[in-house]
């Protein structure tokens, strides 16, 4: 099971930052999404997952599950979607002002793209 978690962490990882080196602002923002399922699900698994345990110490539970990982876990999906709607705004504007999705401003086919 450890193997699959880490096959799938490292295949999210690895298409997201293919993703976010890409040229346009759409798969950018998809491979930072990418990324930061990766980190949230690497996160969440750093927790040594339980079933069945409460997430509290008592005197009556036989063992209990570690809270932060899932309190981390939670808090980062809360700014990765407040930060996800930012840099879709961000990008929609830039598309506006320089009439293209290309992160630099310039497209390949135009003559200022070529270098």
């Amino acid at each position: 099971m450890e193997a699959l978690i880490a096959l799938v962490i490292g295949v999210l990882t690895a298409g997201g930052v293919f993703l976010a080196l890409r040229g346009q602002t759409f798969p950018v923002v998809l491979g930072l999404t990418l990324m930061s399922y990766a980190v949230n699900l690497f996160l969440f698994v750093m927790g040594r997952l339980a079933i069945g345990v409460p997430p509290v110490i008592s005197d009556a539970a036989q063992g209990y599950t570690d809270p932060l990982p899932q309190a981390l876990v939670l808090t980062a999906i809360v700014i990765s979607f407040g930060m996800t709607a930012f840099v879709i705004v961000l990008s929609l504007k830039a598309r506006a002002e320089l009439g293209n999705d290309h992160v630099d401003g310039h497209h390949e086919d135009s003559p200022e793209g070529r270098h």
